[in-house]
């Protein structure tokens, strides 16, 4: 776009929406941006807080169908779905289950990890410049084992790590990892170090990205609902949000898990699930871990922020439910029991829930929107939407603005194989 084109809208006040408004406005252009709800009090305000690149493998791994209905017969799983027809979910379930590949999951990686590598270094460079107050802590993650022949076999999955995608995890026996988390109890198998990771407080980058953007001159409007997109001629000239109606040169679509209830007003239904996810967030406890915990057997993350600490995980495909259910809580909390002689600290100052968007190969869309001219969708992004914003926001602006892509954008196109 160029001249007097430079009206854009971004639909979407999550971290997704915020990366793709930075480099917009950075590259010149007149930014709005417009949120159903308040600014990052979505998928981007409860998560877990970590920036992984440990996360490169999509869930998309050999055996994973068949690992997932296991856990389902046991009833404490962390995998929850409700039977139900649903030809859209059903469908999407076997896509991912034609993805549990080896070389369909490292081909997914492969795409991810650009994504990741570039968001880290942006990440780093914008808390070094004082854009972002996030509680930056750069000191890796441990992915913890109870079960000796767990932790061995992960060897297998840390060469692949080491030889696709110059990711070093550091092997831990049980004494060596009491050594380095003291908080955790005695007698566990070990764990895998991944030194590359990050932890921030998520709500607190998104308003410290609030506030910067602001000062750039973007403007943000909250409780503004998109109802219409006006189009002519194959472009979108216009957008009602709320009462409003905004005229606009170009829009950049980043509504997350919603994206599928837009699709009348997008032209197209992108296919993705809304994967809900739980947290708990309370005071730090004494002793407090120092760095995140992943817990693999049972899927459950704990973060120890500057401010607080945090129990994260599950994944429902149960639709947009919007209920909170202490037994998915329990769950977490119950974890945590497993591994940590203090658990939990009361009192709990947040019980909340998030729909990650979860695409069935792992892989988001980053794409012009089919028949529009000047429309940009940004979705997708499964768990690591906070992992991949930054790239995001740099691969959309170069896209609007016609300028050669620092990251191949074909992968991430809203028709692939």
């Amino acid at each position: 776009m160029t001249g007097s084109s430079r009206r854009i809208l971004v639909v979407g006040g999550g971290v997704i929406g915020a990366a793709c408004s930075h480099e917009l406005a950075r590259r010149g252009y007149q930014v709005t941006v417009i949120e159903k709800g308040r600014w990052g009090s979505a998928c981007s305000h409860g998560n877990c807080g970590l920036i992984c690149p440990s996360h490169v493998l999509p869930l998309t791994e050999p055996g994973s169908v068949s690992k997932t209905i296991a856990s389902l017969l046991k009833g404490n799983s962390p995998f929850s779905i409700r039977p139900r027809f649903d030809p859209r979910l059903w469908k999407w379930l076997w896509r991912f289950s034609r993805r549990c590949r080896h070389d369909l999951m490292l081909d997914a990686a492969r795409v991810r990890m650009p994504l990741l590598e570039r968001s880290l270094q942006s990440y780093g460079e914008m808390v070094e410049a004082g854009i972002l107050d996030c509680e930056w802590e750069a000191r890796g993650s441990l992915y913890i084992y109870r079960d000796q022949k767990q932790l061995d076999k992960f060897a297998v999955t840390a060469g692949i790590l080491e030889q696709e995608f110059d990711l070093f995890p550091e092997l831990l026996d049980g004494d060596q990892l009491q050594a380095m988390e003291p908080a955790l109890k005695p007698g566990l198998a070990g764990a895998w170090y991944f030194p590359d990771d990050v932890h921030v407080r998520p709500d607190r980058l998104l308003a410290s990205w609030r506030t910067y953007l602001q000062k750039q001159g973007v403007q943000i409007l909250e409780n503004h609902e998109l109802k219409k997109l006006v189009k002519e001629q194959g472009r979108v000239v216009a957008a009602v949000a709320g009462e409003k109606e905004i005229d606009v040169d170009g829009v950049v679509v980043a509504t997350g898990a919603l994206t599928p209830l837009l699709a009348r007003e997008l032209g197209c239904r992108l296919p993705i699930q809304p994967g809900k996810g739980y947290s708990i967030t309370m005071p730090r406890p004494k002793p407090c871990p120092s760095l995140p915990l992943l817990f693999v057997d049972e899927k459950v993350v704990v973060t120890p922020m500057q401010s607080g600490y945090r129990l994260g995980s599950m994944m429902e495909l149960n639709g947009y439910d919007t209920r909170i259910k202490p037994r998915r809580l329990q769950l977490l909390r119950r974890a945590a029991e497993k591994y940590l002689p203090v658990p939990y600290c009361d009192p709990v100052e947040e019980e909340w829930y998030g729909w990650r968007p979860m695409t069935s190969d792992g892989v988001p869309f980053i794409d012009r929107l089919p028949g529009l001219e000047n429309a940009w969708v940004a979705a997708g992004h499964n768990m690591l939407g906070l992992s991949m914003a930054p790239a995001t926001g740099s691969l959309v602006a170069e896209l609007v603005d016609g300028a050669e892509p620092s990251i191949d954008p074909a992968p991430y196109r809203i028709v692939r194989g």
